[in-house]
């Protein structure tokens, strides 16, 4: 049974902006249903088009892009909360997949409705520019890190970014929360090779600082994590939610 926007079990975090009755009430007509798929299975495919945008209730995905010489740049780990398939709502296709890497439930909105949602609730449409200029900020961030950090700098700050999203979300219990991808989709998100991010990995864990095994990540001390990458850990900001 889909789940009522007035009892979404995401509102209860802190991370995300408290929402009027009038916005609950307008975001569950936007909303069409929910979908439920296995790890593994393609979201939004690179190229193509969606009738439909999501925003997920449970679970963890990939968003990346693939080069025309079959390699992969992963762009970021999607977490619930986010929004996803704008881009293809604004510009008709895709320029990246999102695939799940977790068991996900989605929320759906029909892309054909957008321009009349943002007509009639002009602040939305605000919330989901500023969703768009957050995302450009982190690549921002992202970008700097892949140029100008060290391996081990650059496991750190994605340490520190997932773990504070996964504090967020209430998804940390004794110091570990789920993070159900492999070594290779951090490699990737990073422009470390497997067998770099691997060995980084090890020194992390040997020192105690992080470890990451089994599908859980566990962060010892936040703030010696952040000391130790040289990395400011800035709070996260409030974030509209869908």
């Amino acid at each position: 049974m889909s789940t009522k926007c007035k009892n979404c079990p995401l509102r209860r975090h802190d991370i995300f902006v408290k929402m009027t009755a009038d916005e609950v009430r307008f975001t569950q007509k936007f909303k069409k249903g929910e979908l439920t798929i296995d790890p593994g299975t393609p979201l939004l495919v690179e190229g193509s088009g969606s009738p439909q945008l999501y925003s997920v209730l449970e679970g963890m995905g990939l968003r990346y892009m693939t080069l025309d010489n079959g390699r992969r740049q992963v762009i970021n780990f999607v977490f619930p909360g986010d929004f996803l398939g704008l881009q293809g709502g604004i510009m008709t296709e895709m320029q990246h997949s999102v695939d799940a890497v977790s068991p996900m439930t989605l929320c759906v909105f029909d892309r054909s409705e957008l321009w009349s949602f943002f007509r009639a609730h002009p602040e939305r449409a605000y919330d989901l520019t500023w969703l768009a200029a957050v995302e450009e900020h982190f690549l921002g961030e992202a970008l700097a890190s892949l140029g100008q950090r060290s391996a081990a700098e650059k496991i750190i700050w994605a340490f520190l970014r997932i773990f504070q999203r996964g504090t967020a979300l209430d998804l940390v219990e004794n110091n570990t929360m789920p993070f159900p991808f492999r070594q290779q989709d951090l490699a990737d998100a990073l422009g470390l090779s497997l067998v770099h991010t691997n060995k980084t990995l090890a020194r992390l864990r040997d020192k105690q600082i992080a470890a990451w095994r089994d599908g859980m990540l566990t962060v010892h001390d936040i703030d010696g994590l952040a000391r130790e990458g040289g990395i400011r850990p800035d709070p996260l900001p409030e974030r509209p939610l869908f």
